[in-house]
């Protein structure tokens, strides 16, 4: 491959590597910005095929649906300092990697498996479901608490006619397993809803999904469920763990006396702010809250945790949610995007995208519960297509690319979102995509996005898209403009691409691609 740049040009790399920001969570932060604002090489300027492009792929045992992860400068016992890149797969294997050497092996890896016992990843048969096949190990994105240096992971495991979850916790330097797991997930609420025996529900570890992020919030690690392809009995289930010891600290049915209810934000995170509060979207199902019942199917939940239980602090539910549910449009088949506080009479929104093509603009202090023949919100923008995903936020604007439809980029102001650009091409067909944006502060910001798996499409590479920040008329980089050269791997479905001191990382059906500036 040419050398492109001078010596000058490595001093400058060598410079910014030294301020490169760990990547510990789904889209960057708890808020679910989507932006890393610490991006000092990758410009404008210099994302075009002629200095940009595929510079190579880690290899992995499986399908990579979690997001990776990303440590700067992390001491491997006997291997020196390394950047690190994080990955998980659904063959139940966790791996660490120089994020600057994808043709390396693994500096170390961690398998959830065990062929002497019987120990495999959920065959995709077990729970009649094809959106995760052929096995189901590790889907959900892990979380990084720095502080102590630990990876946390939930796990799906099988033996035999036997299902499993599990909670690990791994030392990011080594892999070992801390605080004595990992821990096995079971779980169990009052109530009278499908599949209950004696006045209380249980946590079904084949039929509970969990697809959204994990999410490290007061020292807890939050989890939580959804279902297998609608299949019945399930309901969405939210879970805290401290993340010193990983013993349960509280549990929180969200149908308990009804059925349904599942969490899944297509793969990104629940949302959480400084003071503590958590928000939380669930999808179609039973709903009674808002005539003094139990139930919030298809409502955004905002819960903190105290005293060891999860208290609803405030909640959001359309005023047409019985039709919604009926229809199987979920509010929850996105993630929320918290916006850093602005100006004006609402300083603290929420946007939530849904299946039924709507996003809902919030005040986070007055979410406006249930309201029979009216929605109590601060604007509701319709979409051409279902919304998957979740948006992402960089200086004063919002970018999103619901189900067939193209790129949006939106001003927000005084509470409300105003359009202010569509892109030509391409049109992001089932699921869309959720955006990554990388900047250096207000300067040289790109919007990423991955083309991914549709769901019951054939298989198909997926495709990395690049479009300056300021114009998102056209991408300035897609990874087919040279495709013998940068085309990526088979495409997994809901991959967010990650931007980290240069490079962008994304999963596929066998490997996380790197691509960078071109030497």
């Amino acid at each position: 491959m040419p050398r492109l740049f001078g010596s000058a040009f490595y001093l400058f790399i060598a410079a910014v590597v030294l301020s490169a920001s760990a990547v510990t969570t789904s889209q960057y932060d708890n808020l679910r910005t989507g932006a890393t604002l610490t991006e000092r090489i990758l410009t404008p300027a210099n994302v075009r095929a002629a200095q940009f492009g595929k510079i190579g792929s880690f290899h992995v045992d499986g399908a990579v649906y979690a997001q990776p992860l990303f440590v700067p400068a992390l001491e491997i016992p006997g291997k020196g300092r390394h950047d690190v890149i994080f990955v998980a797969t659904e063959h139940d294997s966790v791996y660490a990697f120089d994020a600057a050497q994808p043709a390396a092996p693994p500096l170390w890896r961690v398998s959830f498996l065990d062929e002497s016992s019987g120990t495999t990843p959920v065959p995709s048969r077990a729970v009649q479901c094809p959106f995760l096949r052929p096995e189901i190990g590790i889907t959900s994105t892990p979380v990084i608490d720095l502080e102590s240096g630990t990876l946390f992971v939930l796990a799906r495991t099988a033996k035999g006619n036997q299902f499993f979850q599990h909670l690990h916790a791994l030392s990011i330097a080594t892999g070992t397993e801390r605080f004595g797991g990992p821990t096995r997930i079971t779980a169990s609420a009052p109530g009278n809803g499908a599949g209950s025996l004696n006045g209380a529900v249980s946590f079904e570890p084949l039929r509970e999904n969990p697809r959204a992020a994990l999410l490290l919030a007061g020292g807890h690690i939050v989890l939580t469920w959804g279902s297998s392809c609608d299949q019945d009995p399930y309901h969405g289930w939210i879970m805290a763990y401290d993340a010193k010891t990983l013993k349960q600290t509280a549990v929180f049915n969200v149908t308990p006396d009804g059925s349904e209810g599942g969490i899944w934000t297509s793969d990104t995170g629940l949302g959480a702010d400084r003071a503590g509060n958590i928000f939380v979207p669930t999808g179609n199902g039973t709903f009674t809250a808002g005539s003094g019942g139990r139930d919030y199917g298809n409502s955004l939940l905002k819960v903190s945790i105290a005293n060891g239980a999860f208290a609803v602090r405030d909640y959001f539910t359309p005023h047409n949610q019985e039709e919604l549910s009926a229809s199987d449009l979920d509010l929850g088949s996105g993630g929320p995007l918290l916006l850093p506080d602005q100006p004006g009479p609402h300083p603290r929104l929420l946007l939530q995208p849904t299946k039924a093509g709507v996003i809902y603009v919030l005040d986070r202090d007055r979410l406006g519960k249930y309201q029979r023949g009216r929605d109590d919100v601060l604007q509701a923008i319709s979409l051409t297509g279902d919304s998957y995903g979740a948006m992402a936020y960089w200086h004063g604007h919002v970018y999103f690319a619901s189900s067939d439809d193209y790129l949006r980029d939106y001003r927000v102001a005084e509470g409300r979102l105003s359009l202010n650009a569509v892109s030509k091409e391409p049109k992001f067909d089932n699921p869309g995509a959720t955006p990554s944006i990388s900047a250096d502060g207000d300067r040289n910001a790109i919007v990423w996005a991955v083309s991914t798996r549709t769901w019951n499409g054939a298989d198909r590479p997926a495709i990395l898209y690049a479009f300056d920040a300021a114009d998102i008329s056209r991408p300035i980089y897609t990874s087919e403009q040279n495709s013998a050269r940068d085309r990526a791997g088979l495409a997994a479905r809901f991959v967010i691409p990650v931007v980290a001191n240069g490079r962008v990382y994304f999963g596929t059906r066998d490997a996380v691609e790197v691509y960078g500036l071109l030497r």
